[in-house]
């Protein structure tokens, strides 16, 4: 049997398969649209537990490609780093720090720089159960004992209600169990909530 080439999908293709799965479609049902086995949908949707990933956008603080191809074209002219942070309305520090981590004054180049802050923003951020252990600890017993996410969450807020550091949205809970990623909620607990799925389905999916 001649093995079909590997599709790489588009990120429209992707925000496609999102839609289609919010909307209750099934795994075979997205995969038709692409002429591919459902395996290779469940691959997309699988790594983030059949939660849609917020989309990508850069801080209004962060340096842009506009401003780093500044920084290298007065690097290349011999410019001071004060005298760049005053054509970019910046401070030194802040120039200083990103012709550092990019190559130096020799080796500094504006779009390999604006690619690699774009590659680091994409490292997991730590959510707010693997920072409190012990907020993770008293979830996964509630869950042991068969609660729902939404009971945990109004019952923390019940019995801690001048304590926000043990609050958290019964949406947090969900997207830690099913994102494994965040490190912070076994697996296993899944099989405790009432539809023990290994990915989130929509309210719409019958």
């Amino acid at each position: 049997m001649k093995q079909r080439p590997r599709i790489y999908y588009t990120e429209s293709q992707k925000a496609l398969m999102w839609e289609r799965w919010r909307q209750g479609e099934s795994l075979h049902q997205i995969a038709a649209l692409f002429d591919r086995a459902h395996t290779s949908v469940r691959g997309i949707l699988a790594e983030t537990g059949g939660i849609r990933p917020a989309g990508r956008r850069r801080s209004p603080l962060a340096l842009t490609l506009v401003e780093r191809e500044e920084i290298s074209r007065a690097v290349v002219a011999g410019h001071s780093i004060r005298s760049i942070a005053v054509l970019l309305e910046r401070s030194p520090s802040t120039v200083s720090r990103e012709i550092k981590r990019n190559g130096g004054h020799g080796r500094y180049r504006a779009t390999q720089a604006d690619q690699a802050a774009w590659d680091r923003a994409r490292r997991p951020k730590s959510c707010k159960l693997a920072q409190n252990r012990s907020l993770a600890h008293i979830v996964a017993g509630r869950l042991q004992l068969q609660w729902s996410p939404e009971q945990i969450a109004g019952w923390l807020k019940h019995t801690y209600p001048c304590d926000e550091n043990y609050h958290v949205s019964h949406e947090t809970i969900y997207r830690t169990l099913f994102i494994q990623a965040r490190g912070a909620l076994n697996k296993e607990l899944l099989q405790h909530l009432r539809r023990t799925r290994g990915m989130r389905r929509s309210r719409h999916h019958t």
